[in-house]
Order: C-alpha cells, then structure tokens, then sequence
C-alpha cells in the first residue's frame, strides 16, 4: 500500500532537524485566530502531520488536549521531544478511529498525499472528527501534481478541494482564503486554506 511516497519520506528523515528548527518560529497566529474559536474549551485537536509540533504545542499551551502524529519517524522524535508528549509515527491512511477529535489540523501536511488517495484520506479524517467537530487543512496553490526539492506535492485550489469534499465525504465546507507563506523567502508562494466541519446530520 502506498502509504506516503517514499521520495518525500526519505526527504524528511534525511532533513527533520533543518525542516523542524526552520518551521518552529513562523507566526501562525492569523490561522490559530480562524480555527480556535470553533474548538470548545478544552476540547481534543489532533495535530495530523504535525511536523515540528510547533502548532500542537501552541494548542497545549492554549489549554486543549492535543495528539500529534507524523509520517516521518526521525520527525515524530523530534516533536515528541518538543511538546513533551508521545508524537505517533503513522500516515494519514492509517487513521483509523471514529467520533474522537473536536478538531483537525492539517497544517501542510495533506499537500504529501497523492491526490487518487485524498478521497479516502479526507473520510478517514471526517470519521475522526466528532459531529459538528471541525477540520482545518492547507494546500499549495494550484491544480498539479509535482516533484519539488525532492518531495511530491499535490496542489489544490477552491474548485479543486470543493470536488474532493462533495464528491466523496459529508464534510460541509466553512471557509477557503488564500494566504501567503509566512517564511522568509517565501511570500511569492500561495496557500489554499480551508475550515471543514462534520454536518451533524450524519447518521452514525
């Protein structure tokens, strides 16, 4: 089973201290802002590829019961050391549980699931979350499938993701903007963002 392509996996073991030291201080303060408040005091978020875990522990710090999980075993390490905490080693594929997290963050880590997978992937996410429970994720902007820096990129755009919501889960979509990349160097790169939530009426 293809669970995460092998290319971009190997990039992050290869590079989890540089990819984790160069994503801990970028100010995600404007998209904490649009995903907190919908959580409830307290409330279960899981940090799904959580790379550095710099936002999960931001989430901790908040007061919210946080889980972290990432695809990248010496990354996972790292977080785990981080945010004082278990950080598991699996991919999105296999999450596997039901009606357990008030939120979701997928703060540029869907981008590395194939876009034949994605459908699957956005359930399992949507089963995970409890009714009315609310699922952020972001994307590089566009409607390709690419190699770059040796990892696998796929990019989406408003249409693009609104496709794979109604098409294949009962995720009812909240909000898409777009933003620019926070690091330096970077603000030419365009980012989908979006805020799902699982509709009540789901019958169990």
């Amino acid at each position: 089973m293809n669970l995460v392509p092998t290319k971009t996996l190997n990039y992050y073991n290869q590079h989890a201290q540089t990819f984790s030291d160069s994503t801990l201080n970028v100010d995600m303060s404007a998209l904490y802002a649009e995903f907190l408040p919908l959580i409830p005091k307290h409330g279960h978020i899981l940090d799904a590829g959580c790379g550095s875990a710099r936002d999960a522990m931001y989430f901790k710090q908040q007061g919210f019961t946080v889980s972290a999980f990432d695809a990248s075993e010496n990354i996972a390490k790292l977080a785990s050391n981080y945010l004082q905490q278990a950080v598991e080693v699996k991919t999105f594929q296999q999450l596997n549980c039901t009606n357990k997290y008030d939120g979701i963050w997928c703060c540029a880590s869907l981008l590395h699931v194939p876009k034949v997978e994605l459908p699957q992937v956005f359930l399992k996410l949507q089963n995970a979350l409890k009714p009315n429970g609310v699922l952020y994720v972001s994307f590089k902007y566009g409607t390709q499938e690419r190699v770059h820096n040796g990892r696998e990129f796929t990019d989406l755009n408003e249409d693009g993701l609104t496709a794979l919501i109604a098409h294949h889960t009962e995720l009812k979509t909240l909000k898409q903007w777009q933003t620019v990349d926070q690091r330096p160097e970077r603000e030419s790169e365009v980012w989908l963002n979006a805020l799902l939530t699982r509709s009540e009426l789901i019958n169990e």
